[in-house]
């Protein structure tokens, strides 16, 4: 990977704005007033370039260490080709074949581990103390990222149609805590749901709970990129206020929503992309007659996973 310092631009110069899509078919199938922000088309398809270009534009570090199951990983390494550094991404062996090879063509080194056996933040203890010099990132637990999220946030804040609910994804809590920043900033009041698998529910549980509620596991949702443990603190301090609610999405409803971006919307989106839609489908009630704006994160889906769930 190239080494040498090169010049630095501001996030808001190299970031892709998101794109709105007006879907009315789907809309009609919803029942709501809806408008998708999609992040498919943002640098390495998902709205991970954000965070992971603000973080790395503003650390002295020349080396990154990241874990990641995908996203995070290909961003991270891309922003790190863009200024002239080098990163380093712990993933599981499980991770989708397409988000390993990005990583790689990136400029990216690949850490495969099996989270059965060693967890993602063990691995990257270990690789922190052989390169002290290095800056170890977290996918969702750190301000950088958060603010760099936030960007999004305010994009959807300056759109000039009412919004009355933003749903968008939920893992280790980056993305909505960088929503509810960002529309804060803009003094919008738009509120924010979360979409989280029900299998993989630890936000959900710790909105309940009222602190974080970690799970023992990485759960196996379809939707890869929830698969965290838990929240991160960072994301935790804005979340268990900001958040209106987090509907519990069934696995099905995951994959009916990829079905239904594709089919009514011409949208490909990876299931952790569609949890939005799948949100609206599993708590319809919640949402009739407002105006919608369902953030689709990505659009990074194995194929093979891709195909298996359009024919399914």
């Amino acid at each position: 990977m190239n080494q040498t310092s090169l010049p630095t631009k501001r996030l808001d110069e190299v970031v892709c704005p998101t794109t709105i899509i007006r879907a009315p078919r789907l809309a009609g199938r919803l029942g709501v007033s809806l408008i998708i922000a999609s992040e498919t088309f943002q640098h390495t398809g998902s709205f991970k370039f954000r965070a992971a270009y603000n973080l790395a534009s503003h650390v002295k570090e020349k080396k990154i260490i990241a874990a990641s199951s995908g996203n995070f990983g290909q961003a991270i390494a891309y922003a790190c080709s863009l200024l002239g550094k080098s990163c380093t991404v712990v993933m599981p062996a499980t991770s989708a074949e397409v988000k390993i090879d990005a990583v790689l063509e990136y400029g990216g080194v690949v850490d495969l581990i099996d989270v059965n056996e060693k967890s993602r933040a063990a691995r990257v203890a270990e690789l922190a103390s052989e390169s002290p010099d290095a800056y170890v990132a977290s996918a969702y637990d750190d301000p950088l990222v958060i603010e760099g999220n936030a960007s999004l946030g305010k994009e959807i804040a300056a759109l000039d149609r009412q919004i009355d609910i933003v749903v968008a994804p939920v893992g280790g809590g980056g993305l909505t805590s960088g929503i509810i920043k960002g529309i804060r900033a803009a003094d919008r009041n738009i509120k924010v749901v979360g979409a989280e698998p029900l299998i993989a529910n630890d936000a959900a549980r710790s909105l309940r709970a009222g602190h974080i509620v970690a799970n023992d596991t990485e759960p196996r949702t379809i939707a890869d990129g929830a698969r965290t443990v838990s929240l991160g603190q960072h994301n935790w301090a804005i979340l268990k206020d900001g958040l209106a609610a987090i509907v519990e999405v069934p696995e099905e409803n995951i994959r009916e929503a990829v079905r239904l971006l594709f089919s009514l919307a011409n949208l490909k989106a990876e299931p952790t992309g569609a949890l939005s839609i799948g949100a609206l489908l599993t708590a319809p009630d919640l949402f009739r007659d407002r105006s919608i704006c369902c953030v689709v994160s990505g659009g990074n889906v194995d194929p093979r996973v891709y195909n298996e769930i359009l024919l399914g």
